[in-house]
């Protein structure tokens, strides 16, 4: 197992620690709630420990009265600063169930042009779910709903309502046209994450859209020298997400790439160590 993969692991549970809850099907008011983790992992998971933030930044857009959401964004520009896009390839519950998943037999869809333009749609998709629609809602109806939330995250959906579902009748009783959608919507991604290498990570994730833009200015993350590189692609030729050079804000700093430059001109900005690529494994 590569070091990547314990990192992965490490962080699953990390933000999720509160196993207990998964057999109760309750879920957990602790005080590390308060507070956002870096990754995409829902706040209504029993074992969650803390908040998503993509959660955290709809629930102050929604009701009666929406609030500007200091905390949440002063929260994301810190990841953002500290680490980029590094998270998703590092420390995302979600990002790691998609490559697991990958692994199982079926076919498997390289990336092209096609999912490239998908990858660019994720801003649009983030923007509307995330900020405008919710306050559309609050401009027409009087109250603001998490629309990303309510309608799309299959992460909120497989790590919330299922296990929450599986153990607790009553909610079983309650479930109606919204969670039968909701399960649909994650039963698409769960077959195409065996298709498709990490497809609402390239493709739909607020928080990889957001946490891209800080790729070049990160503390933490692949990295590109110019005056060695010759752009001859060899990075975005081994590279699964849609990324056109290493560092960009595609890149997940997976650090497939950094055996694969020719001239050695993609490094890892951070800590001396070399994450292995994936023939190494």
């Amino acid at each position: 197992m590569a070091k990547r993969q314990y990192f992965q692991i490490l962080a699953t549970f990390l933000y999720n620690p509160y196993l207990g809850n998964f057999l109760t099907g309750r879920v957990g008011r602790v005080p590390g709630k308060m507070a956002c983790v870096p990754g995409l992992n829902c706040y209504s998971c029993p074992g969650a420990a803390g908040a998503c933030p993509v959660g955290a930044f709809q629930s102050f857009l929604s009701g009666v009265f929406p609030r500007f959401p200091f905390y949440v964004l002063g929260s994301l520009m810190l990841f953002g600063l500290l680490f980029g896009r590094l998270i998703c390839g590092w420390a995302c519950p979600f990002g790691f169930l998609q490559e697991i998943l990958h692994h199982l037999p079926g076919p498997k869809l390289k990336k092209n042009r096609f999912t490239a333009t998908l990858a660019r749609l994720k801003y649009v998709w983030s923007m509307l779910f995330v900020v405008l629609l919710p306050l559309a809602f609050w401009a027409t109806t009087g109250i603001g709903i998490p629309a990303f939330c309510k309608f799309l995250c299959p992460a909120g959906t497989l790590e919330g309502a299922a296990p929450l579902l599986l153990v607790n009748a009553s909610l079983r009783g309650a479930a109606g046209t919204l969670t039968v959608w909701k399960f649909a919507v994650a039963g698409f991604f769960l077959l195409l994450m065996i298709v498709v290498w990490r497809p609402f990570c390239r493709w739909l994730c607020p928080l990889g859209a957001l946490y891209g833009l800080f790729n070049r200015y990160a503390a933490l993350g692949v990295q590109v020298d110019a005056e060695k590189c010759v752009r001859c692609g060899a990075c975005a030729r081994i590279c699964r997400m849609d990324t056109a050079l290493a560092g960009d804000p595609e890149c997940i700093s997976c650090g497939d790439c950094l055996k694969a430059c020719p001239t050695e001109a993609v490094s890892f900005r951070g800590p001396s160590f070399h994450p292995r690529t994936e023939k190494e494994r």
